[in-house]
Parts: structure tokens; C-alpha cells; sequence
């Protein structure tokens, strides 16, 4: 992890951490991986879930469409999300940005549970996995991408830009909220993005809620590289330092050296929630404590971010055909493209499956296991079933003005000339000169 801290920062240089210990970051693994495995099952599979028998082309779909480049990187990080959650009882929200990512979404909904709470046909076993995975994408199944009926989602993922601006909306008068919002380096080149940056200028850490941005760059939209990608450390760190964002920076050097990647990862998120901590009760500090009150209002806070560099398509096939998938943007949708036809292309599906160890996940009955099921947070704490994004479990009624105290008298048609804007500030009836 990298990153820098600047002396006009408003926050304390060191805010207290935790460091996630090496049962915790197994932890996280575990569950990577058994959401890795579920969206990998999503795009190719309509049967034989577990694998108990071998891989025939008859178990995968006649028609493949599905996004995983993209999909190994959110699974990443709303595994580490997790495990703050449980640790801290955050109250936090998920945006996945590159939303055509729709597996891991719907992966990590189902690990959680919420997503057989909703839908009732798609269980938490294996005839329930066999039902989320043929129903992805598939005729009277659901999107390939995050839509409104993904749990826990506010941001469908059919169209790039704006997620950064979702995630600011939501935590606004919001005090409790910490949203994390996942930023593809592909939608980064779009305008509302782009503009999206200088959002938290409008943020009020007393009364506001949090934003989190993580700028996942693996280096490839969906057939060219991406400039943010391109750019060196140093001038990318300038420029969101410019945005007013302290990045911290975890790159996957070795896509094998998963321990590493999680240790990184983990250090780089306890620091980004210890800052946003520090920030807040800064803001929120009684009246009586005005020496910090005071050095806050002096200052606007440098909000922090991560910027996480993994390979695209990470942990899928290195090569197919003799081409490199892993790391290019052959892995932008489906790698393996003719899996009926072409036995080479079954058997590195297999393999692949296998990679992620699913005995270890899953029981014989397809349910998880209790020491994965450990990786999810309790009731409304799961990101998937949180109420900030399930619509209609958050409710108030709303304060309407008394808009009949505003009517003007109108004794004939066409005989006034009346300004709506004069006549709300000043009161009825007030004729325009």
C-alpha cells in the first residue's frame, strides 16, 4: 500500500487502526472465492453445479453473455468490505460502477442469504444454485448487469458515469451511512464521472454520511486500454490529490500472490475507515470542544480513497487459444466463448471451476459452509438486504409546502400577468409590472 499525507490535512496523521489478523484475511479468501465460483457458474453453467460429475457441454448454456473482467475485483473488495462491517457494525452501502459486473453482485447477495429471502424459488442449496445459475441472463431469467431487482443495488449498470454521484446522493442527511462505491476505470473516462469527483465539496461530515471511493484500474475497458490505467502513480496521485482525495494505492504485482493482495488490501481499507472516523467525529465534536471545531472549520477534509490495480479477468484463464486472456480485455465478457463445441474450451472451464476449490465452500447439498457463512455480516448489516437500497424499508413522510396558499385569483382568462417566482417569495397575487 502506498500513500501520502499532506500537512494540511484536517484529520490526525495516525488515526487508530485495526490489523486484520491472518484468520480474518482466510476468511476473506474463503468467501472471494466462493463468489468467484458462483459468477463464474452464472455465465456458463444451467446444470450440474457442484461439479458432481464431470463437465459435459449439455450442463452449460447455448447462449453465453455475461461481463467477468470486471467481476473478480468486486468480489474482492465487497469481501473486505465485510469483514469491517462485522468487526465495526458499519452501516454501509455497496455502488458497483462497473455494473455490467451483475455476477459478483448477485453472487455476494446470494452468500449472504438476502437473495433467497427476496426470491424464494432461487434457494440456498444446490437445486437454488442451479436456479441462479441458469436464470442469469438467460430467457425469463434476470440482466446480465446490476438492475433494480439485484439486492442491495441503487445503481443499475446498463449505463456507465454515474455511480459516484449515486453513492454522494445517498449519504446525504445520511449521517450513519458509509457508502462504497466502485469506480472502473473505463467509466471513469465518462463525463459525469469525471464531474462526479467534486461531489464531497457539497458534503457536511456533521450532518452527511461517507463516501468511499475505490478506483478499480485493470487497465482495459472493453477492446482498448484506459488512460487513468496509462497514467504514472505519481500524476494520477496528483490528480485525485487535486479532486481533494487522499489515494491510497494496493497494486497486484503477482496475480498468484493472493495472501499479499488481501494483506495490502486490508491495510489500505482500516486506514481509509480510521480516516473517514477521525474526520467525522472532528465535525460532529461537542460545542464545548471548539479547538477542534474550529481547526475543521479552517480546513476542508481531505476525504480518502483507494485505487486498486488488479489484472483484468483475475483468477480466470491465463491463456485461450494461445492468446493471454488474464490481464487484457480478451477477459472483458466471456473468455471461454465456444464451450459446446470446443472440448479444449470445456476442459479449461472445468479446470477453472475447480480452481476455486468448491468442496472446501460448499457442502453436498450446495449450502455454504459454516466457516465461509462466518464472512457475512448479521440481519441488516449485509450490504444486499441493507435498507438504504432495498426500496420501501426506509420511509418518512415527506414535507410538502402548502402549495394552495400560493394561488393567485385569476378573474378571467388571459387578463394577469403574474411571475410564479415573485409570487412564491412574495406572496399571492403579486402582478408583474
Amino acid at each position: 500500500m502506498t500513500g501520502s499525507m499532506g500537512q494540511d490535512d484536517a484529520v490526525q496523521d495516525d488515526p487508530v487502526q485495526h490489523d486484520a489478523g491472518q484468520e480474518e484475511l482466510e476468511l476473506v479468501d474463503r468467501w472471494w472465492r466462493a463468489a468467484n465460483y458462483l459468477s463464474v457458474g452464472q455465465i456458463y453453467l444451467r446444470s450440474n453445479p457442484l461439479l458432481g460429475e464431470p463437465l459435459a457441454a449439455e450442463h452449460t448454456k447455448s447462449r453465453l453473455l455475461g461481463h467477468w473482467g470486471t467481476t473478480p475485483g468486486l468480489n474482492f473488495v465487497y469481501a473486505h468490505l465485510n469483514r469491517v462491517i462485522r468487526r465495526d457494525s458499519t452501516e454501509m452501502l455497496f455502488v458497483a460502477g462497473p455494473g455490467h459486473g451483475g455476477p459478483a453482485v448477485v453472487a455476494n447477495a446470494w452468500l449472504e442469504g438476502t437473495y433467497s429471502e427476496i426470491y424464494a424459488h432461487v434457494g440456498n442449496d444446490a437445486e437454488g444454485m442451479a436456479e441462479l445459475f441458469r436464470q442469469f441472463s438467460y430467457p425469463g431469467g434476470i440482466p446480465s448487469h446490476a438492475a433494480p431487482e439485484s439486492p442491495g443495488s441503487i445503481s443499475e449498470g446498463g449505463e456507465l458515469g454515474y455511480s459516484l454521484a449515486h453513492a454522494y446522493g445517498s449519504v446525504f442527511d445520511n449521517p450513519q451511512l458509509v457508502t462504497a462505491v466502485v469506480i472502473g476505470d473505463g467509466e471513469a473516462e465518462t463525463g459525469p464521472l469525471a464531474a462526479s469527483w467534486h461531489s464531497h465539496n457539497f458534503l457536511d461530515p456533521a450532518a452527511d454520511g461517507a463516501v468511499l471511493p475505490i478506483l478499480h484500474l485493470n487497465g482495459y475497458k472493453i477492446a482498448n486500454p484506459t488512460v487513468l490505467a496509462r497514467m504514472p502513480e505519481q500524476q494520477l496521485e496528483q490528480l485525485l490529490r487535486g479532486y481533494g482525495h487522499e489515494p491510497y494505492f494496493v497494486t497486484v504485482d503477482d496475480p498468484d500472490a493472493f495472501e499479499k493482495a488481501h494483506r495490502d488490501f486490508a491495510e489500505a481499507l482500516d486506514r481509509c475507515m480510521a480516516e473517514i472516523r477521525a474526520i467525522q467525529d472532528a465535525c460532529r465534536a461537542p460545542a464545548e470542544n471548539s479547538e477542534t471545531r474550529n481547526a475543521t472549520d479552517q480546513a476542508a477534509p481531505r476525504w480518502p480513497m483507494i485505487v486498486l490495480r488488479s489484472p483484468k479477468g483475475w483468477t480466470g484463464p491465463r491463456s485461450v487459444d494461445g492468446k493471454q486472456v488474464e490481464g487484457t480485455w480478451r477477459s472483458h465478457q466471456v473468455p471461454l466463448s465456444e464451450v459446446r463445441t470446443n472440448g479444449d474450451h470445456l476442459r479449461q472451464l472445468e479446470e477453472w471451476l475447480k480452481s476455486y476449490r468448491p468442496g472446501e465452500l460448499f457442502d453436498g447439498d450446495g449450502r455454504l459452509r459454516p466457516d465461509v457463512a462466518e464472512g457475512a455480516p448479521t440481519g441488516n448489516f449485509r450490504m444486499s438486504a441493507t435498507p438504504h437500497a432495498n426500496g420501501g424499508l426506509l420511509r418518512r413522510a415527506l414535507k410538502l409546502p402548502q402549495y394552495r396558499d400560493h394561488a393567485v385569483e385569476v378573474p378571467a382568462p388571459g387578463t394577469e400577468r403574474v411571475s410564479p417566482m415573485i409570487t412564491l417569495v412574495h406572496g399571492c397575487g403579486t402582478s408583474s409590472p
